[in-house]
């Protein structure tokens, strides 16, 4: 990293986490009975954030793609050309939150040791490597750390990187491999322009009667059921976070965690509320 850009991001994530020590005092959205939430609007403009427990962690599910993708790109530098079967890999996985690229960059990539890098190069605070091996979906996160993500994503990565990372997260898709709709949160609650990349977990392999989407290709694998101290592992989780309007001028992570008693619909239903609440209060 060049000593500029640096310097450049520095002075952003100071900015950053004055604005973050120091969240606006609006009063919080009411949580639907038995939700969870963490989440985080920060205007870049003005400087000014609205959120609440957003340092609290959570398990990341798909949303631990964007430090994956950063990884790989900035291990192997702005010069190199992505391989076309990389490339094939990448995309779909940020556009659709395709595992199978996760899967093979995470162990190519030293597994752990990618959080542990973007951990240090990125300053984030609550953000740590899954206990469980293997298990990329399980890293935790918090609202606050992917507030950070995509600022620095904006302002201090390489033009290549946010380009590539974001150029994606915009043309997000409607269907996920595994047959999910994934248009919940800022996709349905936000006009656009936006870039998104969401999160879910333990809400099984494949969505339930009627409520697959159309178009969709492939399964996803189940998940074990397992305990990590202060991360919830158990808990059906569903995240929408990504940029809004023009410039990418607002952040928004709004992270959850439902009942199992909850179904997939019903959570849709819940944090595409909660987004479209929390952004009118933030924004």
């Amino acid at each position: 990293m060049n000593i500029v850009r640096s310097l450049s991001f520095l002075l952003a994530g100071t900015a950053l986490a004055a604005s973050l020590g120091g969240v606006a005092a609006a009063a919080p959205s009411a949580l639907p009975d038995g939700m969870t939430a963490g989440y985080l609007v920060f205007d870049r403009v003005t400087g000014t954030s609205s959120g609440r427990d957003e340092h609290k962690r959570f398990r990341s599910a798909s949303v631990v793609k964007l430090l994956i993708a950063l990884d790989y790109l900035e291990s192997r530098g702005p010069d190199q050309a992505i391989p076309a079967d990389d490339r094939a890999l990448l995309e779909p996985m940020l556009r659709s939150s395709d595992n199978n690229g996760a899967n093979v960059f995470w162990v190519r990539d030293g597994g752990n040791a990618i959080i542990d890098r973007m951990v240090a190069r990125l300053g984030l605070r609550e953000t740590a490597p899954p206990t469980v091996a293997g298990m990329w979906g399980y890293t935790a996160i918090s609202a606050a750390d992917v507030v950070k993500i995509y600022q620095y994503l904006l302002t201090t990565a390489h033009p290549k990187y946010r380009d590539f990372i974001m150029g994606n997260l915009r043309q997000t898709t409607k269907c996920s491999p595994d047959g999910f709709d994934q248009s919940f949160g800022i996709p349905s609650a936000l006009p656009r322009p936006w870039a998104v990349k969401q999160g879910w977990s333990k809400f099984g392999d494949r969505p339930g009667p009627g409520e697959e989407c159309e178009g969709a290709y492939g399964r996803a694998a189940a998940e074990p059921d397992l305990a990590d101290g202060d991360v919830d592992l158990d808990s059906r989780a569903m995240h929408t976070t990504g940029t809004v309007g023009q410039d990418d001028r607002t952040i928004v992570a709004v992270l959850t965690l439902e009942p199992t008693t909850v179904s997939w619909r019903e959570s849709v239903t819940r944090i595409t509320d909660l987004t479209r609440s929390v952004y009118a209060g933030g924004s």
